[in-house]
């Protein structure tokens, strides 16, 4: 398996499938799982002739479980080890939820100023920010993310099946077709990871304010959200973020979940290929 050592010494996993002189597009995935959960637009764009790549994020998946680190800065720093270790250039950078913060912390503290990035993509995404806040009165209240907290930390493996088989995919709408398959993918994706790491991950993703990173970026990005979202909403989320960055394109999917990326696969790479060759 491939391995990067990042400055502060920690072991990330990566994949890297496809021609090396390819346009390289990266993906970032969401909490609490690993870059198997892009399987499905990893192999697409693979068939389209790109470069793909993932990582998993520190203290999840095969990445090593480190104590420490465990916020949007380390998260956007490890992903540049990667990008420089493959000196990737001219780059799509793609994120979900989680991943999606790590897209606009990367981008902009990383990627514009080594100017090895061609465009963006949010995709059910965390910024500005989740949580309520003086600045974002619509965010939700604190005790949403000390619940996940206290779930997690009484039962984690009971509390990763209750997302997956419900809320993340939608599986809880009446007349939802239930895939378990897709529960048990989530599940062991979400087991693999460190117990620390995702308990720190909560707090990352739900209160770091990514106001500034959202205004720094300047390549075009694109906003994909699901108006059915139940896991981060989209009102406090994609419109957010097309309002602050100064180049974005805003598309808002009528009943889709947060995983509509594995669910309505189909969909979203088209509109991914689109706005990639775009």
């Amino acid at each position: 398996m491939a391995y990067v050592t990042t400055q502060d010494g920690v072991a990330i996993f990566y994949k890297d499938w496809g021609p090396k002189d390819a346009q390289p597009i990266v993906f970032h995935h969401g909490w609490p799982l690993t870059s198997d959960d892009w399987d499905a637009q990893m192999l697409f764009f693979l068939s389209k002739g790109y470069r793909v790549v993932a990582h998993d994020r520190r203290g999840h998946g095969r990445s090593e479980q480190v104590s420490d680190g465990h916020d949007m800065a380390h998260y956007a720093a490890d992903a540049a080890a990667v990008v420089e270790h493959l000196d990737l250039r001219n780059a799509i950078h793609v994120g979900h939820s989680t991943g999606g913060g790590e897209v606009a912390a990367y981008v902009a503290r990383h990627g514009i100023p080594q100017g090895r990035v061609a465009k963006a993509v949010l995709v059910s995404a965390v910024p500005p920010i989740m949580v309520q806040t003086e600045r974002y009165p619509g965010g939700l209240p604190m005790a949403v993310f000390d619940g996940l907290r206290a779930a997690l930390a009484a039962d984690r493996a009971q509390f990763f099946r209750d997302v997956a088989a419900g809320p993340f995919y939608g599986f809880n709408r009446e007349g939802a077709e239930v895939k378990p398959a897709v529960i048990d993918n989530w599940w062991r994706q979400g087991m693999m990871g460190s117990a620390k790491a995702h308990y720190e991950g909560i707090k990352a993703f739900s209160e770091t304010d990514q106001t500034d990173d959202l205004k720094a970026i300047t390549v075009p990005t694109l906003v994909l959200h699901g108006d059915d979202d139940q896991v981060v909403p989209y009102k406090n989320a994609g419109l957010l973020q097309a309002e602050i960055l100064p180049d974005a394109t805003l598309k808002i999917y009528e009943g889709f979940s947060h995983g509509m990326l594995t669910v309505n696969a189909d969909v979203l790479n088209a509109d991914l290929l689109a706005f990639i060759q775009g």
